[in-house]
């Protein structure tokens, strides 16, 4: 095989509400920190354990940004679809170079699922624990979102977009 891939796919909770900024260009960009937890019994013990890895998530596209900014809090259940990046940047405290890498979500490739269903003021865990399905986000073809919804209640909520 002579290409190669850079995908990542995460389902995990939000641990935060996501942090918009702004670029001086007018640019935006969110960033999610997602939390997936393994689970397993310890043969030995047989005791319950448990693992939660943390992972950055920074999205890079207009629409998507607004969507996030509107509709996740912490403790929203989502789905990501994008790219593993590194980024070199300088600790402002003592000057040195740091590195950080992140999963990225721009362009054609990358998405967000919602995995919470819809509450009265957006998408959420607000629901009573219930689950369904939510909204699915991405760019197609690098210019425009998608957005597929559908719920599990007789009633179809809109969406304002």
């Amino acid at each position: 095989m002579s290409g190669s891939l850079n995908k990542v796919m995460l389902i995990g909770n939000l641990g935060r509400d996501p942090e918009v900024r702004s670029f001086p260009n007018g640019g935006q960009v969110c960033n999610l920190r997602i939390a997936t937890t393994d689970t397993w019994r310890d043969r030995e013990s047989g005791e319950r354990r448990e693992r939660t890895e943390w992972h950055s998530v920074a999205i890079f596209s207009e629409r998507l940004v607004q969507i996030c900014e509107q509709y996740l809090r912490k403790g929203s259940k989502v789905y990501v679809e994008g790219q593993l990046q590194t980024r070199k940047w300088q600790d402002p405290a003592t000057g040195n170079d740091r590195y950080s890498t992140e999963v990225v979500i721009r362009g054609f490739g990358g998405s967000i699922t919602f995995l919470d269903r819809r509450s009265d003021d957006g998408f959420g865990p607000r629901d009573g624990g219930q689950r369904g399905s939510g909204g699915h986000y991405g760019d197609q073809d690098g210019s425009r979102q998608t957005a597929e919804i559908g719920y599990d209640s007789e009633e179809e909520d809109e969406l304002p977009f």
